[in-house]
This record gives C-alpha cells, sequence and structure tokens, in this order.
C-alpha cells in the first residue's frame, strides 16, 4: 500500500503559518498594552510626586504665581495621562481584536489537524486489514499446498 498522504497537508500548513503570524501579532498588541500601563503608571508617579512637592511648597508658604504654575503643571500631567488612559483603551481594543483572531486560526487549524489524525487513523486500519488478509492468504494458500503434497 503507498505511504500515506493527506489532501490537506498544503491547507494546513498555510493555516499553521497564519497562526503564526497572528499569534505574533497579539503578542506585539499585548505588549504594547503592557507599555502603555507602564507609561501611564509612570506618569502617576510623576504626578503624585509633584503634587508632595507643591503640598510641601504650600506649607512652607509659596507666592501666588508659584501655586498658579503647580497647579498649571498638575493639570497638563491630568490631560496627558487622561490621553494615555485613552491611547491604552484603544490598544486594548486592538489587543482584543488580535486574539480573537488568533483564537479563530486556532480553531481553523485544530480542525484540520483532528481531520488528518482522522484520515491517518483510517489509513492505519485499511493498512492492517490489508496485512491481515495477505497473512489469510498466505496461510489459506501454505495449507493448500500442504494438503495437495
Amino acid at each position: 500500500m503507498k505511504k500515506f498522504s493527506f489532501s490537506l497537508d498544503k491547507v494546513l500548513d498555510y493555516k499553521q503559518q497564519l497562526l503564526e503570524a497572528v499569534q505574533a501579532e497579539h503578542a506585539a498588541a499585548l505588549s504594547a498594552v503592557h507599555r502603555q500601563e507602564e507609561r501611564i503608571e509612570e506618569l502617576w508617579q510623576s504626578y503624585r510626586a509633584y503634587n508632595k512637592e507643591f503640598c510641601e511648597s504650600k506649607e512652607a508658604g509659596l507666592m501666588i504665581t508659584e501655586a498658579l504654575m503647580y497647579e498649571g503643571g498638575l493639570r497638563a500631567m491630568e490631560r496627558q495621562i487622561q490621553q494615555e488612559t485613552l491611547r491604552l483603551e484603544e490598544l486594548r481594543k486592538i489587543e482584543e481584536q488580535k486574539r480573537s483572531a488568533m483564537i479563530e486560526a486556532r480553531k481553523e487549524t485544530a480542525s484540520l489537524e483532528k481531520l488528518k489524525e482522522k484520515k491517518l487513523d483510517m489509513y492505519q486500519k485499511a493498512v492492517q486489514k490489508s496485512e491481515e488478509a495477505f497473512i489469510e492468504e498466505f496461510v489459506s494458500n501454505s495449507r493448500a499446498v500442504s494438503c495437495t503434497a
């Protein structure tokens, strides 16, 4: 019997390549989300430090122009944090889309792999049956030859 060949091997290879590409895209999107989260955390730390400095300066006494400068700086930091948070939400949406695409690609690949396993199992059973039939025929022929002799 000829060697097993799966007729959809090229499709399976293509789907696996597609899955690997989508996994790489998802990993990149996830990395971008983590970097953005770290960026926002750094901004919050800067904001807290600047606010603490402002509070300490208020207790020590400061001029109105200095207080306005601190407040302006705090408002600018708040706006920047807000913008970066919006960017984080966008990145999370992109990451979710990439995750969905990866899951779909994984399902398609898995279904083809299962089909290949079934076809291989059927092939192996057919080979086994063929070998059993050959052995049976060989035994029958051997008995027939020994009975006629």
